[in-house]
């Protein structure tokens, strides 16, 4: 469970840095700027995952996996992650803004649940789904207090991508658990190939079709685009969490813990903007944190840190289980 923890701690982190990125010229109020951006965050991140590989010697290893079916279906996960998923949700929020992108791509794990229990089996308790649902109403509350219009965005665009986002990313999950189900592809090689296959559909067909490659360009030698790097090495380590999660404790689950990014953002934004929350945001942050936790453990049990030993133990000292233990 600690891996779906970090992912979405550092995802909400990635998500900060990016947005103050776009704050800055030439992304400020450039049209060119969400597809420019996600183009920049994924090549960062495939560059950064192809000199980790390289130096684990597993260079190899992609290159196998990549004449796989589960390959090739992780390849198909990556274009409805990245090019589907992550453009909608960079174009929605150039639209509707980053509070009404919040409250509907975080709906990604509902969709997810629901397609990796008819595709791969995965079940969750009635309590993990409400607690679940509990973490997405307050997703919603903490999206709604910043809430506001975008300034020449399109409503029906922005929802649209919006629901393109939670398709793309509740789908990609899936897929992804299916592909490393077999030894030959890990969370590793799996987000690899992710990303790499990500950043070439962005270069090589997203970028032109939109024609934001002479934008993409002029902005590279920029410290926004600085900023975007560095946002992608805190999305590489939060995306290698995050599918280190799917492979241990499944789609569902993993999903269930990576929607505490937006919490996690809240922290972020104070910690790096000097932006208070309010005290409903206060509150429903921890609602988010208590309920992707208690969505993603079966055994409720588990998370009691101090359990007393049985009657018949009588005189022995209480046993104490550790958080992390039980994670």
């Amino acid at each position: 469970m600690r891996y779906g923890i970090f992912s979405g701690a550092l995802w909400g982190l990635d998500t900060v840095i990016l947005g103050i990125a776009v704050l800055l010229a030439p992304y400020l109020g450039a049209s060119e700027a969400p597809l420019a951006s996600a183009l920049l965050h994924d090549l960062a991140c495939a560059l950064v995952l192809l000199i980790y590989m390289g130096i684990r010697g597993r260079l190899g290893d992609t290159l196998a996996a990549l004449r796989t079916r589960s390959g090739r279906a992780v390849m198909g996960a990556a274009l409805l992650g990245g090019p589907v998923g992550m453009t909608g949700y960079l174009i929605a929020i150039n639209n509707i803004g980053p509070g009404y992108t919040a409250i509907i791509s975080t709906f990604y794990p509902a969709v997810g649940t629901l397609l990796a229990f008819v595709l791969l089996g995965e079940r969750m308790r009635p309590r993990q789904v409400l607690a679940l649902l509990g973490a997405l109403g307050a997703i919603i509350m903490i999206g709604w207090g910043t809430t506001g219009a975008v300034e020449g965005g399109s409503a029906v665009v922005g929802v649209l991508a919006a629901l393109a986002c939670v398709i793309g990313w509740g789908s990609e999950a899936v897929i992804l658990a299916w592909g490393m189900r077999e030894d030959t592809v890990d969370n590793e090689t799996a987000l690899h190939i992710r990303q790499t296959t990500s950043a070439t559909a962005y270069l090589l067909v997203v970028a032109p079709l939109a024609g934001v490659l002479g934008f993409t360009g002029r902005a590279v030698l920029t410290p926004a685009t600085g900023l975007v790097v560095l946002a992608a090495l805190a999305g590489t380590a939060s995306y290698l969490f995050y599918y280190k999660a799917i492979s241990t404790i499944g789609a569902s689950r993993g999903m269930a813990l990576n929607i505490s990014y937006s919490a996690w953002a809240v922290l972020f934004a104070l910690v790096l903007q000097g932006t208070v929350p309010t005290p409903l945001q206060v509150v429903g942050c921890l609602v988010v944190l208590v309920g992707t936790i208690l969505a993603a453990t079966a055994d409720w049990s588990d998370l009691v840190l101090l359990r007393r030993t049985p009657p018949d133990g009588a005189g022995a000292q209480p046993t104490s289980v550790g958080t992390a233990d039980a994670l």
